[in-house]
């Protein structure tokens, strides 16, 4: 098959390079892109005639200060911005005709393909198929994906469902499921996907929260032992307590989500108690280490900025959560992190390892070490909430773990 590809941004690209090892692949971005597999053009034009299939990656963005790096909780909630998508989808309608499938991966609110979207595609037809990729291993989850979600006007599994099906057997490396559906039920997998995240992390953080008021409790004894029962309740990802669910998709989406339960008068808003106890949890780790740093007379030093390790992106940064409520206490963190913040010290301060690459990319099997970005002196205390940092130089708090040893 010919595929296009608009939108070779930070997640795009990937995504599109993963459809050349098997297909032809033309893309085109508003930004200059280069590629050694993607035929990259400077028209939308180039890149959607003459194509089988037309995939369309454009972000629906909200404000900058709905990312979570900061508080959020009790912002107006909004709908994702989706002009940016509206003008593409008219604009690849233009050169698309019959024979044109055309694939929007783009994030939307349940509803918003039926009311506002497929309208605009008239020459051609049209699926919505959104992506379960995180940044840091997007080529890798592009993949390996849990399922692909397809939706149709009217659910059915056949037709162009049946198509993109097969279009994506020939690129998978494991065996996903196809969950197939309506474009509403579509719209809902996909998002509802991300904010389960959301709650599940806010849950094993409670817990992390119980273990350091009660004491004499570990929490990874207890997420270890929910983890593994997967009768009633799930599967182990993001049952390791640590920092907060993080990244530009995630917090929005739990924002858009109060915009709709309000739209639909659904009369309760659970994602805002959602974004409540991610906001507290923040709160209590940065109250934690303010006291450590007036009790030890040593300066705070946030270790790992950007939202996940790897990566030289802050939006949704958690660690920028914690260093907002450290600052309203008078203490204004020393932030170090490769990509974002590089600086190999040496200091003496509170440490708070933010970042753990072995807990953040496990489920691709990478086996990353856990070196620090920066020299420390001995006097320096270190709190790692994921519990799994030791070195006999510092003085380690393993936060969540209150046992008496």
């Amino acid at each position: 098959m010919n595929v296009g590809f608009i939108g070779l941004g930070k997640l795009g690209l990937p995504c599109a390079e993963a459809m050349a090892t098997k297909y032809s692949v033309t893309g085109f971005d508003i930004e200059d892109r280069s590629s050694d597999s993607v035929k990259v053009v400077t028209d939308v034009k180039d890149a959607v005639e003459n194509q089988d299939l037309v995939f369309v990656a454009i972000q629906t963005p909200h404000h900058p200060q709905y990312d979570g790096s900061t508080p959020c909780m009790d912002y107006e909630p909004q709908d994702f911005n989706y002009d940016q998508v509206k003008q593409c989808l008219e604009e690849v309608n233009q050169y698309a005709n019959e024979h044109t499938l055309i694939v929007l991966i783009s994030t939307v609110l349940p509803g918003t393909v039926r009311r506002e979207l497929a309208p605009l595609i008239t020459r051609a037809r049209f699926i919505y198929n959104p992506y379960l990729i995180a940044m840091g291993s997007v080529a890798w989850d592009m993949v390996n994906p849990e399922m692909v979600i397809i939706g149709t006007e009217d659910g059915s599994e056949t037709g162009d469902a049946s198509l993109l099906i097969n279009f994506y057997k020939e690129l998978m490396q494991n065996n996903p499921r196809y969950s197939v559906g309506t474009w509403e039920e579509a719209e809902s997998i996909k998002i509802f996907y991300n904010t389960f995240i959301s709650a599940k992390l806010s849950l094993v953080n409670m817990i992390q929260d119980v273990a350091m008021k009660l004491g004499n409790m570990n929490v990874d004894v207890v997420t270890d032992a929910l983890a593994n029962s997967t009768q009633r309740i799930m599967g182990p990802k993001y049952m390791t307590a640590g920092m907060g669910d993080g990244g530009p998709c995630h917090p929005r989406d739990n924002i858009a989500l109060r915009y709709m339960a309000k739209e639909l008068n659904l009369e309760y808003d659970l994602f805002h108690a959602i974004m409540n106890s991610r906001e507290v949890q923040a709160r209590n780790l940065a109250n934690f280490l303010c006291d450590l740093s007036k009790e030890h007379e040593l300066p705070v030093l946030i270790h790992g900025y950007a939202y996940k390790p790897d990566v030289p992106y802050t939006e949704g940064s958690y660690s920028s959560l914690v260093a907002h409520y450290c600052s309203e206490r008078g203490f204004h963190p020393m932030i170090v992190d490769p990509l974002t913040h590089p600086d190999p010290g040496p200091y003496s301060a509170v440490v708070l390892l933010a970042h753990n690459p072995s807990v953040t990319y496990n489920y691709i099997n990478n086996q990353q070490s856990n070196n620090l970005y920066c020299e420390l002196y001995e006097d320096s205390v270190i709190i790692d909430p994921w519990r799994s940092f030791s070195d006999t130089r510092y003085k380690v708090i393993h936060y969540g773990n209150t046992r008496i040893a």
